[in-house]
């Protein structure tokens, strides 16, 4: 009996890392809409439109996941590593911020990251004010500085973007800022995120409340659209600094927002917003249109949990602002 078990165990672990997980293991969503990667519990999952787990892979803590155009994904391992995983749960690219680039010894983590059209890689380096990019040998090609007031290995940046036009947006969580760079490090565009007149009130979960800001996404329009993190909301702001369109807390009929993390712009205008320490009786993805209309909702709080950070939908067609 027990060797039988064993091998159950070794063929169930062989089915998850080819792509084949049990059928059982299925998320609760509202509507055959979107395919989706979504992290948590030290795990990246892999769902189809139904909800079904396609994949799962080990990472340990992921803030990101980014699809590359060969159908792999870049995220990370733990807070010092990025990995670049293929379809078949296989790493085939990874980066040692820690031991690299005369980073060791250092204190540092990195949350932000992204693979840029000419195949080289942006890496924000917490706690030490850096932005480079590198090649695929790990070797800088780039590097500026950020601004903060006091370095913070883990709050310096949460989420960051190099836009179109060459500049970086970054959200310093600590600070309660956007900031957009130019390629030298100067300071184009600064927008520091309200507390609304409300006082400061600890904890992950509906209950608290900050300006932590975990994501930022520039729009077509110029404007940018702010996951504001412990504010639990998401702000559009244009470029004079003036919020042309705020979705708050409550404003969503049966779902409460709590710690608001990924931000994804569809090609019809509805806004994809990760809900996380938001609670089992909330969904850890919405779809939400312009006129705050729910159209879709993702929930597993058995592969995935309570500290749902990370996600990115697949298969969309058009072109998503991520």
């Amino acid at each position: 009996m027990r060797t039988y078990k064993t091998i159950l165990t070794v063929l169930q672990s062989l089915l998850l890392l080819t792509g084949l997980a049990r059928a059982e293991e299925k998320a609760e969503v509202s509507s055959p809409r979107h395919g989706v990667f979504a992290s948590d519990k030290g795990q990246v999952v892999k769902y189809d439109e139904a909800g079904n787990v396609l994949l799962k892979f080990r990472t340990g803590s992921v803030h990101r996941i980014q699809q590359l155009q060969n159908g792999n994904v870049l995220c990370q391992s733990g807070w010092k590593k990025l990995i670049e995983v293929n379809p078949e749960g296989k790493t085939v690219w990874s980066y040692d911020a820690q031991n690299s680039n005369g980073n060791k010894g250092k204190r540092l983590e990195v949350h932000a990251f992204q693979r840029l059209e000419n195949s080289n890689t942006m890496v924000v380096e917490n706690g030490i004010g850096r932005i480079i990019e590198i090649n695929k040998a790990g070797e800088i090609q780039h590097e500026l500085k950020y601004q903060v007031k006091q370095f913070d290995a883990h709050r310096d940046v949460r989420q960051g973007h190099k836009l179109k036009n060459g500049n970086y947006l970054l959200c310093h969580e600590g600070e309660g800022r956007v900031t957009e760079y130019s390629p030298t490090g100067k300071i184009i565009w600064d927008y520091q995120v309200s507390l609304f007149g409300k006082p400061r009130k600890g904890g992950h979960g509906p209950e608290g409340w900050g300006n932590q800001v975990f994501n930022a996404i520039r729009l077509p329009s110029g404007n940018t659209l702010i996951a504001t993190g412990s504010g639990h909301s998401v702000l559009e702001v244009n470029p004079k600094k003036e919020i042309v369109w705020h979705l708050k807390q409550k404003d969503i009929p049966g779902v409460t927002l709590a710690w608001v993390t990924s931000l994804e712009m569809l090609p019809n205008g509805n806004i994809v917003i990760g809900n996380c320490h938001a609670g089992p009786g909330n969904p850890q993805l919405i779809e939400v249109t312009k006129d705050k209309k729910l159209v879709w909702s993702f929930k597993d709080f058995k592969n995935l949990g309570n500290s749902t950070a990370a996600s990115a939908t697949i298969r969309v067609k058009g072109e998503v602002i991520r």
